[in-house]
C-alpha cells in the first residue's frame, strides 16, 4: 500500500511579491489550472494508493482544506503543524501517523511546490522505486539533469542495483558554474528533488538512529493527538522543542539504505523566477509574458501582471512582476536576492513579505480595495453555504452593500435577507453575522469606518471553523 505524504510547508520567498508567507507558492496557480498543491495530488490519478495526506503549517489550514475540498480529496487528512521544523520531523509525523492507524505503508513523500509535466514518466518511476522500497530501503527520486544547474544539490550515482535503481555515492552541496557542467557532462550525478519512497517503519528506524532527538520530540508531539474538522492536531509544546533539520540531513546522508531512482519527467521545483519561466512558452524575443503585457523592443524578460497594464521599452534580461499591493523589478542575474529583499521587508516591520491586498479565510476572502485611517473598504467574497462568525466590533460600525447573491444577516436579535443593492448598517457594539444560504457566491462590498479598524477588535460568540 503507498499513502502519498505532501508537504506543504515553507514560504517560497524567491517568488515574491506573488508568494507571501500566508499565502505561499504551494497554493498558487503558477502553471495550468490548478494550484501547485491540486496539482502535485492530480497528477497520482491512475496510480493505485491509499487516502494521502498532506502537511502544512497551522495558518495556511484552511486554504489547504478548501483547495483538497475543491479536487474532493478533504477527508480529514491534514496534518497541521504550529511551528514548522522541515522536513525531516513532517515525515516522521505522517510515518507515526499512519502506525497509530495499524498501517505500515510505503509512503511516497512529495513536495507541494513543484511542477512535473510528464506524469505518466513519474508514476511509472515511483513504480520503478516501489520493489526497493519494499524491501526495506530508502528511495529518492534524483532529476536527470537538462543543463549545468548551480541552485539545486546533486545525487552521486553508486553501482547499479537494478534496471531502474542506483546507490547513493554521495550527496553534493550545490556546485558552482564549472563544477555543475562537470557534473552533467559526467553522467553520474542527477538533481536532487527532494521525493522519497520509503517504508514508515524504516524511516522512523533510521530517524531514530541517526536523530534519536528529532525521533522521540516527534512521538511526544503524537501522543497527544486532537481532530478538529478535517484537521489533525499534535501537540504544540512537544514540536517546538523538537530541532529542524531536513531528511537529507538527518537521514539520507548517513544512511547505509539509501537508493536513488533516475527521473525524467519535465521537473522544476520552480524556485525562482527564471525557474518559472522556464515552464512558459516564450515569444520570438525569448519573453513570457503572463496577463496584460506589453512589451516593444524587449528581449530574454520574464513579465507578470496580475491587475493592471505593465508596459516594457527596450528592456531586456529583467523580471517585472506586479501584483495589486507591490511591484518587483529585477535584474534575471540577480534574482536570487529576492530573498534578501523579503528579509529586509521584515526587518522594517512591514506587512508585504506576509499577506496580499486580497486575503483567504474559511469562508471565502476579501479584497482590500482603499485604506485610509478612519475607513477601510473591502469587496468580500463568501463562498458558497459558508458563514462567518457571529461577532461584534467596539471600535468600528460596517456597512454592506450586496453586489451579487443573497445575504443572510444577523444583527442583533433579528435576521433577514439582502439581495442585489441592498444594503444593511452594523453599528459598533452589535452583535453580527453574515451567511451565504444560496449555491452561487455572494459578493458584497464592505465599508468600515471608525477610529480603530484593525482585524484584532473582534469579539467572536460562535464560530463553525474553531476561532471563537
Amino acid at each position: 500500500m503507498i499513502v502519498p505524504i505532501v508537504l506543504a510547508g515553507g514560504v517560497g520567498s524567491r517568488l515574491w511579491p506573488l508568494s507571501r508567507e500566508l499565502m505561499p507558492k504551494q497554493f498558487l496557480t503558477l502553471h495550468g489550472d490548478s494550484s501547485m498543491l491540486q496539482a502535485t495530488l492530480q497528477r497520482l490519478a491512475g496510480l493505485a494508493f491509499a487516502q494521502s495526506y498532506v502537511i502544512c503549517h497551522e495558518d495556511h489550514r484552511f486554504i489547504a482544506a478548501e483547495q483538497l475540498r475543491q479536487i474532493q480529496q478533504l477527508n480529514h487528512n491534514l496534518i497541521l503543524e504550529p511551528v514548522s521544523r522541515n522536513t525531516a520531523p513532517a515525515i516522521a509525523l505522517a510515518a507515526l501517523h499512519c502506525l497509530q492507524q495499524q498501517q505500515d505503508p510505503l509512503l511516497l513523500v512529495l513536495a507541494a511546490d513543484h511542477v512535473i509535466t510528464d506524469a505518466h514518466a513519474f508514476q511509472r518511476a515511483v513504480t520503478q522505486a516501489i520493489p526497493q522500497a519494499t524491501a526495506g530501503k530508502l528511495v529518492t527520486f534524483g532529476i536527470v539533469p537538462t543543463h549545468a544547474e548551480t541552485g539545486y544539490g546533486y545525487i552521486r550515482k553508486g553501482p547499479a542495483l537494478s534496471e531502474h535503481s542506483f546507490a547513493i555515492a554521495a550527496f553534493v552541496e550545490k556546485p558552482d558554474r564549472t563544477t555543475a557542467e562537470t557534473y552533467v557532462a559526467s553522467g553520474d550525478y542527477l538533481w536532487n528533488s527532494g521525493m522519497f519512497l520509503l517504508r514508515a517503519s524504516v524511516y522512523l528506524a533510521e530517524l531514530k538512529q541517526h536523530r534519536p532527538d528529532i525521533y522521540t520530540s516527534c512521538q511526544q508531539a503524537m501522543q497527544q493527538v486532537a481532530t478538529d474538522l478535517d484537521f489533525i492536531r499534535i501537540d504544540k509544546k512537544a514540536f517546538a522543542n523538537c530541532p529542524a533539520d531536513s531528511i537529507d540531513y538527518a537521514v539520507m546522508e548517513h544512511t547505509q539504505n539509501g537508493v536513488v531512482v533516475p527521473l525524467d519527467a519535465g521537473w522544476s521545483d520552480v524556485g525562482s523566477w527564471s525557474a518559472l519561466s522556464d515552464i512558459h512558452p516564450q515569444d520570438a524575443q525569448g519573453n513570457v509574458a503572463i496577463g496584460d503585457v506589453l512589451m516593444l523592443d524587449s528581449h530574454n524578460n520574464f513579465v507578470l501582471s496580475e491587475s493592471a497594464l505593465v508596459a516594457t521599452v527596450g528592456v531586456r534580461d529583467m523580471v517585472v512582476v506586479q501584483t495589486k499591493d507591490a511591484v518587483l523589478v529585477a535584474s534575471r542575474q540577480q534574482e536570487q536576492q529576492v530573498k534578501t529583499l523579503v528579509q529586509q521587508l521584515k526587518a522594517a516591520e512591514r506587512t508585504e513579505h506576509q499577506i496580499h491586498r486580497e486575503v483567504y479565510r474559511p469562508w471565502g476572502k476579501y479584497d482590500l480595495v482603499d485604506q485610509a485611517p478612519r475607513y477601510q473598504v473591502k469587496r468580500i467574497t463568501v463562498t458558497a453555504g459558508e458563514k462567518l462568525s457571529t461577532q461584534l466590533h467596539h471600535h468600528r460600525a460596517e456597512h454592506w452593500i450586496v453586489v451579487a447573491g443573497t445575504a443572510k444577516v444577523t444583527l442583533d436579535e433579528r435576521e433577514f435577507f439582502l439581495t442585489e443593492n441592498q444594503s444593511v448598517y452594523i453599528p459598533p457594539g452589535a452583535v453580527h453575522a453574515l451567511e451565504n444560504p444560496a449555491t452561487a457566491p455572494l459578493e458584497l462590498i464592505e465599508v468600515q469606518t471608525g477610529s480603530y479598524l484593525g482585524e484584532d477588535d473582534i469579539v467572536r460568540f460562535s464560530d463553525r471553523y474553531g476561532r471563537s
